[in-house]
């Protein structure tokens, strides 16, 4: 995925509540829009280097989407809407062999009482597909995630129930590329953990793939190992 237009350095400064930052372009204070609801602790920090994409559309508070935390020297990409662009792409492309045969037929595919990122079909057979974004890494471990999430369990639950009509998969993209296996966060959110661990032996398909980040473009890189 390559960013629509050049990203603007900044430093950040604080973040005043989950979807606003402040930060300093060229030594003006501004705001930004921060597209994550994570804690992201480790990554929002004073004087943080930052990239932001501007924005121009009409009725918003801020001027700037915030893309891209540089962590010592690491790019990472903040933003949780990313993941769903790299995956359909990856898909489309055939660069998940997880996925072979199949492409995507539906985005934002309603089953039962959830929304799922995505319905793949092809082979004689369908997928239900969730995506998430995973932004936290320790000791080379992806976590997820970083904050308790209701949402998460209950999008398992969904994939579990919808086994009975063909497969069922999480998708788990890490936006650094600096890690060598994933985890679920268990000290955060270990009701979280324990379904992922039920989903998996029923059958859901787990996986996780890091990612490259530049200040150009996100693509996906490969697989880690998954540890539940």
């Amino acid at each position: 995925m390559r960013f629509d237009e050049p990203l603007i350095a900044a430093e950040f400064i604080s973040r005043p509540n989950r979807f606003l930052g402040k930060v300093r372009i060229d030594g003006r204070q501004t705001e930004c829009f921060i597209p994550n609801p994570g804690r992201m602790g480790e990554l929002l920090r004073p004087n943080a280097v930052v990239y932001l994409t501007p924005r121009s559309h009409e009725n918003r508070k801020t001027a700037y989407d915030l893309s891209l935390v540089d962590l010592d020297g690491t790019l990472i990409s903040v933003d949780s809407r990313v993941p769903n662009k790299v995956a359909s792409e990856a898909i489309e492309e055939g660069k998940i062999p997880e996925f072979s045969g199949l492409g995507v037929e539906k985005a934002e595919y309603t089953y039962n009482d959830s929304r799922l990122d995505f319905l793949l079909k092809g082979m004689g057979t369908q997928l239900l597909l969730e995506v998430k974004s995973c932004t936290l890494v320790r000791g080379r471990t992806a976590l997820f995630p970083d904050a308790p999430t209701k949402r998460g369990s209950r999008h398992l639950r969904t994939l579990m129930g919808g086994m009975s009509y063909g497969r069922a998969a999480i998708l788990f993209i890490i936006q650094r590329p600096d890690a060598e296996s994933f985890k679920p966060n268990e000290a955060t959110d270990p009701t979280f953990a324990e379904t992922l661990r039920d989903a998996s032996n029923r059958g859901v398909e787990v996986i996780a793939y890091k990612t490259d980040v530049s200040i150009h473009r996100i693509a996906l890189n490969q697989s880690v190992p998954v540890i539940l």
